[in-house]
């Protein structure tokens, strides 16, 4: 639920399609500091001008056209989404010099679809339609792992107002009131980096088995009555720093680290510095069941938000002349750390939770989930 498992296929699809989109020759997708790709159930495909726009509450709109754009090959990528061969998308919207210039939901009959492939909810209500894709059957829609990359951003923000000192800080210090006794040696080493390139050494697995198997960790801690104690009791298998192995679990201990350093739950912070200067009023967060809000996969958005802090970042980290994150947070963010084990060729790189994805000869950054 967590995986990124087609975002290969949607990324090459519609590298087909871009190429013929432009009127004026320019890719869609291109230097990482201008272009944007978001994969989970929705779609969103940016492409930015130099022009000073920020949206309020709503997206100004245009015609493909009038940004330089094809309806008929936007057209038929939608229709290609809707056939349901890519996976199950809800919603693909295209921004284009800061105006929504294609828009399009997809019907999928998600109360057929779980029964025919669980007949009973799954870990974390994810066969439940109250909780998945959208939240109570409405219009927010779950993030799913780009609840990972937002996180990130609430930890550069953290940093930026001076309540963290840096990403190089080590993070056992902020457990001492949980069992810590028999931990590995090596988790004494393990910094804010590590957690934020999911680099931490670990023993997790929640890309081999799936995550309807109890055996996954993920869908382990998801069962289990507290999420951090579970993180904290998995044994290491790797020095800090040393290997790439995903892992939601070490996002959770981000959400901790920012009760503790903000003083304010996760919720709140994430309200009161990002998403109140953006304009973005709908949202809800899961919270596990000890109240902390799940940082790795419980937030829900509307997708014409979502595209609000993919904007953000396009423009490193400003919003109508405000400093939301600094620039260096942003640079470091979308800056390749490591390399991945996804796909087979090693070709994806991971920054602060954002991953690094070639196209032609370039890098664009990107923020995934699926659910």
């Amino acid at each position: 639920m967590h995986g990124h498992s087609c975002l290969p296929s949607l990324i090459g699809q519609w590298n087909e399609y871009v190429s013929n989109c432009h009127n004026d020759g320019e890719p869609m997708l291109g230097n990482m500091k201008t272009h944007f790709s978001i994969v989970l159930s929705v779609w969103l495909i940016f492409s930015c001008s130099q022009n000073e726009y920020y949206p309020a509450k709503q997206w100004r709109t245009s015609t493909p056209e009038g940004q330089g754009l094809k309806s008929d090959v936007l057209q038929a990528f939608s229709d290609e989404l809707a056939s349901g061969e890519l996976g199950y998308i809800d919603d693909m919207l295209i921004i284009r010099n800061g105006y929504l210039v294609f828009s399009e939901s997809y019907e999928n009959d998600y109360d057929s679809l779980y029964k025919a492939t669980n007949t009973a909810p799954g870990q974390y209500n994810y066969f439940d339609t109250d909780w998945h894709p959208y939240y109570q059957k409405g219009k927010l829609h779950t993030m799913q792992s780009v609840s990972k990359s937002i996180t990130s951003l609430l930890i550069g923000i953290a940093i930026d107002n001076e309540l963290i000192s840096n990403e190089n800080e080590l993070i056992l210090p902020y457990f001492e009131k949980f069992d810590l006794s028999g931990m590995d040696d090596r988790w004494s080493k393990m910094t804010l980096k590590h957690v934020l390139t999911m680099t931490t050494g670990i023993s997790w697995d929640e890309s081999t088995i799936p995550y309807t198997d109890p055996n996954n960790s993920c869908a382990g801690m998801e069962s289990s009555s507290d999420w951090i104690q579970f993180v904290l009791d998995q044994p290491m298998t790797a020095e800090p720093g040393q290997i790439y192995v995903y892992n939601s679990g070490a996002t959770m201990l981000l959400a901790y680290i920012l009760e503790q350093t903000t003083g304010m739950e996760v919720e709140d912070y994430c309200y009161q510095n990002l998403f109140k200067p953006l304009n973005i009023e709908k949202y809800y967060w899961k919270r596990t069941p000890k109240g902390l809000a799940d940082t790795e996969g419980g937030l829900y958005l509307l997708p014409e938000d979502l595209a609000k802090i993919a904007y953000l970042v396009l423009h490193d980290g400003i919003w109508k002349n405000n400093q939301i994150v600094s620039k260096t947070w942003i640079n470091k963010s979308v800056q390749r750390h490591v390399n991945t084990y996804y796909p087979s060729t090693r070709s994806y790189r991971y920054g602060y939770k954002w991953w690094i994805l070639p196209y032609a000869n370039e890098e664009n950054f990107a923020i995934a989930g699926l659910g």
